[in-house]
C-alpha cells in the first residue's frame, strides 16, 4: 500500500500563519498526500496552492522513482472540538467552505446532543451537511461509550456520510491510548459497514499507521506525515 495516498496532511493549529499553511500545501504536493486538512479560514489559500496537483508529477518516496499524479484534496475541519455550534452556523460554515473551494468536510458531530441522546437533532443536522459536500463525520470516539460509538456510526451511514472519523483536536485519548482508539475503529466498522474509516489524533509513527490499518483504518489524519515518510526512507537506505 502507498502510505502517502491515505494520509490527510493536517495543519489545524489556531496560530498557523500564511507561510505555515503554504508549507503544509507544498509538503502535500511534494509527497503526494491524499489531502490537506485545515480550518475554514484557509480554504481559499489552500485551493490556490494545490491547483494543478492532478496534472503535475509529485514526489512519491515509496513508488521507486515512477512518476505519480495526485489531486490533493482540500479538506476543511468544521466545528471542533465537540461540534457545539448552532445548526445554522454549521451550515453556513460548510456552504462557505464549498464556495471557497473545499473538496471535503470533516465535521464534528454534536457531542453534547449525542450525550443527551437527541438523536433526531443529530440526524437532521448531519443529513443537511452531507448534502453540501462529501462528508467525513468526526464522532469524537474518546468522549463516547462503546454503545454511543456504534449508534453514531450507524447514523453516519444513514445520513449519507462517506466516512466516519475518530477525533480531531483535544482528543481525550492520548498517544499512549492508541490501542483503545484502534478498538474504536472496529466498533465504527461494525456500526457503519461499507463506509471508510479515518483515524486521527496521536498518529506519529509508521508503526502507528500500520496498526491503524490493521485495525480497519482507510484514511490517516496526521501532522506528522513528512516525518513518518522520511524516517521510513532512512530505514530502507
Amino acid at each position: 500500500m502507498e502510505i502517502t495516498k491515505i494520509i490527510d496532511h493536517t495543519n489545524i493549529k489556531t496560530d498557523a500563519t500564511t507561510q505555515d499553511i503554504k508549507k503544509t500545501c507544498q509538503e502535500a504536493k511534494e509527497y503526494g498526500f491524499r489531502g490537506v486538512c485545515i480550518r475554514p479560514e484557509w480554504v481559499k489559500l489552500v485551493k490556490k496552492e494545490l491547483k494543478g496537483t492532478d496534472i503535475h508529477p509529485v514526489k512519491s518516496p515509496t513508488s521507486r522513482g515512477a512518476k505519480q499524479f495526485n489531486r490533493v484534496k482540500v479538506v476543511v475541519l468544521v466545528d471542533p472540538p465537540i461540534g457545539d455550534s448552532p445548526h445554522k452556523k454549521r451550515i453556513q460554515i460548510c456552504k462557505k467552505a464549498k464556495r471557497d473551494g473545499a473538496d471535503e468536510l470533516d465535521v464534528v458531530i454534536s457531542i453534547p446532543d449525542v450525550k443527551h441522546e437527541r438523536w433526531g437533532k443529530v440526524f437532521k443536522d448531519l443529513k443537511e451537511i452531507c448534502k453540501i459536500l462529501p462528508t467525513k463525520v468526526i464522532i469524537g470516539s474518546g468522549y463516547l461509550t462503546d454503545e454511543e460509538i456504534l449508534k453514531t456510526s450507524q447514523i453516519c451511514k444513514k445520513v449519507g456520510a462517506f466516512c466516519v472519523k475518530t477525533a480531531t483536536e483535544k482528543d481525550p485519548l492520548e498517544h499512549r491510548e492508541l490501542k483503545e482508539k484502534f478498538f474504536h475503529l472496529k466498533l465504527m466498522r461494525k456500526g457503519a459497514p461499507g463506509l471508510l474509516i479515518k483515524v486521527a489524533g496521536g498518529i506519529r509513527t509508521l508503526s502507528d499507521i500500520k496498526e491503524a490499518i490493521k485495525a480497519g483504518a482507510d484514511i490517516i489524519g496526521t501532522s506528522s506525515g513528512v516525518e513518518i515518510v522520511e524516517k521510513n526512507l532512512k530505514r530502507k537506505v
